[in-house]
């Protein structure tokens, strides 16, 4: 058993530091940066008062679908999401050696969420490609289901308060410049560093929000309460001082999709 392990690891490295796999991861990260750049323009057009698709991943796909090569895109997008799905779980499965016990177990399960997330975008990216997309009953209609379920109510709690964490661990790295790891560049005063900075923090807000719906929709047993980025967006809106903050999360999300460009252009493999 512990041959086959081993050889399963070998050859989970091979792949992993293979030239043809680092750029398929490329072509993902630049597609996930493409993504963000559509959500920021959609963010912006809603706190302007205009409203032509969801400020989310999947209004993002409607977005490039409308372009003259919108199926031929999709397909690379979506294509490109999956290279970072078997990227990250590639990472869950043999990354990480330097670490040991729960560090170790930590970074893991985080591969593995980021891989179900790139999944996520990815499936939407192929559906719309494929005239298959917008169906579905949307987040509240999954939070439903999850509350109804045996201990439900406090399932969709934790996962608010797991989201909050993660979204709160976004604006960390942006004060901490932990993001650096991800890009082979030097200089204090390069532009990724301010992409970086502006777009973990906006991302990490977007996030918690999504995360405190969650947890709130848990809380007063109303599943209509969650919801994804759109309408954390929306509430960001809604709230005093609304469009001039939805306008900086906005350009701040635009940030993180032109970080995205600069981690394809000098990717470490992290």
């Amino acid at each position: 058993m512990g041959e086959v392990t081993n050889r399963a690891g070998r050859a989970g490295q091979q792949v992993d530091n293979s030239e043809w796999f680092d750029k398929a991861v490329k072509i993902g990260l630049v597609a996930y940066g493409i993504v963000h750049l559509l959500v920021g323009w959609l963010a912006l057009q809603l706190a302007f008062g205009e409203r032509e698709g969801k400020a989310s991943s999947q209004g993002a796909m409607q977005q490039l679908a409308e372009t003259s090569v919108g199926t031929p895109l999709l397909w690379i997008v979506g294509l490109g999401l999956f290279a970072l799905v078997l990227w990250k779980l590639l990472d869950a499965a043999f990354g990480h050696q330097e670490e040991d016990g729960g560090k170790l177990w930590a970074k893991r399960a985080m591969d593995v969420f980021k891989a179900i997330l790139y999944g996520a975008i990815g499936i939407s990216a192929i559906r719309t490609a494929t005239g298959s997309g917008g169906g579905g009953g949307g987040t509240d209609s999954t939070t439903k289901k999850i509350m109804d379920l045996p201990g439900g109510q406090i399932l969709v709690v934790i996962v608010g308060l797991a989201v909050i964490v993660y979204g709160a661990n976004y604006i960390r790295q942006a004060f901490n410049e932990k993001f650096r790891e991800k890009i082979a560049a030097t200089g204090k005063g390069d532009a990724y560093v301010y992409f970086g900075k502006a777009g973990y923090v906006a991302k990490g807000i977007a996030v918690g929000i999504i995360g405190i719906l969650f947890a709130y929709a848990g809380v007063t047993h109303e599943a209509k309460k969650s919801g994804g980025l759109d309408q954390a967006l929306q509430e960001v809106l809604d709230a005093p001082g609304g469009p001039v903050v939805l306008v900086l999360i906005a350009l701040g999300i635009i940030c993180y999709g032109l970080f995205q460009f600069a981690r394809a252009a000098h990717h470490t493999g992290k």
